[in-house]
């Protein structure tokens, strides 16, 4: 029985239940360690894999690894600046990211702005660093949407409203990055687009309709440009031209293989050794599995495994729309960036240049995704904690909150 005392005016007053098991919510320890291991091993393998180049190409072997730790202490200051931010901001800042994100893109097409590196124009001279402008409108593409779909959340069935702008806004992106040309970017970017719309409850037919249509502008683009179908090609049969197209992905499976179990040791990696194209970039994996061998890959894997579940447990805790869908995004972008990454240096999927977040050298890549951590955390801080939830992990991304009946 609660206790009970006289109040001056003679009422009785209830005295208030002992109060529930809720308590305010603090940064998600368990995504920091995560990400904390993915960028240590990160700056293990960047030193491991780009030692060799680095002694032949600026006469020491820290030269990457000096830069990718400057990025990692970079980003952890970032990430935990972003942390104490409150992510209502963003909503704010919707539109002058997205603009200056264009303007970014736009700079790459000035002579003498925009730096040309194997064929493609993707980054921007800044100093004594390059800047990926691609990164920076990832993210602010997913705050920008975050921000359009939680204020349309009523209409997202329809098409004109829930789809079509978000397909104008895809598209126009999707162009500035073929211009570079960047199709690795364009296909990561259509992937986390499409999940962003499924989340935010627009119609499965239209999802499925603008799928069939990305699907046909996917293959003309491929069958437009012979280097693209010969990565199709490659891709198919690797082995039947490994000296040529197929040059990438064999090596990359050999380094697999050899590693076997536990790997040959850190350090005696014998692709890295001017075999493995860019080993410290895009075929890092390929280094850490011959090195670090299955054990390291299921370190890894299961690493990225506990990002996204983190990621996917604070989006169902959010109680509004525009936070849901803002960690949503961010997780969905780093999970489909690592599992695109993975599958196609195990031949799983054609060679694309994208890197594995995180792990990867790449100072532009590193900083956005540790930012893009740091939003995450202050999202997971901004709520009560919830004493029990049994709930599936995305019952509560896709629900919407329905008007009471009149």
């Amino acid at each position: 029985m609660p206790c009970q005392h006289k109040s001056s005016l003679g009422e009785m007053v209830k005295m208030p239940e002992p109060a529930a098991k809720i308590k305010q919510g603090s940064y998600d320890k368990v995504l920091l360690c995560a990400v904390l291991g993915l960028v240590g091993m990160g700056l293990i393998m960047v030193y491991s894999a780009s030692s060799a180049l680095a002694v032949k190409t600026y006469g020491t072997d820290t030269y990457f690894f000096k830069r990718q730790l400057f990025f990692a202490l970079t980003g952890l200051v970032f990430l935990f600046a972003l942390r104490f931010v409150p992510y209502g901001l963003y909503r704010k800042l919707a539109y002058p990211v997205l603009l200056g994100s264009i303007v970014l893109l736009g700079l790459l097409f000035v002579p003498g702005i925009g730096v040309k590196v194997g064929g493609a124009t993707r980054w921007l001279h800044a100093g004594p660093v390059n800047i990926q402008p691609s990164e920076v409108a990832r993210l602010a593409v997913i705050i920008y949407m975050a921000y359009s779909m939680a204020r349309k959340a009523d209409k997202m069935k329809e098409f004109s409203v829930g789809v079509l702008p978000h397909l104008i806004l895809l598209g126009v992106m999707g162009g500035m990055f073929l211009a570079q040309p960047d199709f690795g970017s364009i296909a990561l970017l259509a992937a986390v687009g499409g999940l962003m719309l499924f989340a935010g409850g627009a119609h499965l037919g239209h999802l499925g309709i603008l799928a069939i249509m990305l699907l046909a502008v996917g293959a003309k683009l491929i069958m437009s440009e012979g280097y693209r179908m010969s990565r199709i090609l490659a891709f198919l049969n690797p082995w039947e031209n490994q000296l040529g197209d197929g040059y990438q992905i064999t090596h990359s499976l050999m380094a697999f293989g050899t590693g076997g179990f536990s790997g040959v040791g850190v350090g005696n990696g014998y692709q890295k050794l001017f075999y493995l194209p860019e080993p410290h970039t895009d075929f890092v994996f390929s280094v850490l599995g011959e090195e670090m061998g299955l054990f390291g890959v299921g370190i890894v894997v299961g690493l990225f495994a506990i990002v996204v579940w983190r990621g996917l447990s604070i989006a169902q805790r959010v109680p509004d729309a525009f936070g849901r869908y803002l960690a949503f995004g961010i997780v969905s972008a780093i999970g489909v960036q690592a599992c695109v990454n993975m599958a196609v240096t195990t031949n799983l999927l054609p060679t694309k240049g994208l890197a594995l977040p995180f792990i990867s050298y790449g100072g532009s890549s590193l900083l956005i995704n540790m930012m893009a951590i740091g939003i995450l955390q202050n999202i997971a801080s901004r709520h009560k904690a919830r004493q029990v939830d049994r709930a599936p992990v995305l019952s509560r991304i896709f629900y919407r909150k329905r008007k009471a009946p009149a």
